[in-house]
């Protein structure tokens, strides 16, 4: 009961009911990643759509299924032999808003203060 309420509106986790229904419908699984993303494909139209593992978030798409996503291949990687190259970089997190956000010094949510400024760098100021 408790995941049916959620798919009615948890639009930000996995699936909504009116996903579920259309993917149904409408839908080929194609492949699912090491995430657990599972990604489909249009019967009539080829249109293509990924159903995430958790939070939706688009960075969470392996480089290989990017590329299949946004139609620049049309071989999926579950199809053929996909490896990454090697400036292919895992998945990390968006950690803006949280507490491990980058916060360089002089941000306002850090104690210490900007350095100052070296060299031959002078300030403009209004005369």
């Amino acid at each position: 009961m408790k995941q049916f309420i959620f798919e009615l509106f948890g639009w930000w986790n996995k699936q909504t009911l009116s996903t579920r229904i259309f993917t149904a419908l409408r839908g080929i699984k194609v492949g699912e990643d090491e995430f657990g993303n599972v990604y489909y494909k249009g019967k009539k139209d080829g249109r293509r759509w990924v159903i995430y593992n958790g939070p939706a978030e688009a960075s969470a798409i392996p480089p290989g299924w990017h590329g299949w996503m946004h139609y620049r291949t049309d071989v999926a990687p579950s199809e053929a032999d996909y490896k990454p190259r090697d400036w292919q970089k895992p998945h990390q997190a968006n950690l803006t808003g949280t507490s491990a956000a980058y916060r360089p010094d002089g941000s306002i949510l850090t104690p210490t203060e900007r350095p100052r400024v070296t060299g031959d760098y002078e300030a403009w100021s209004p005369e």
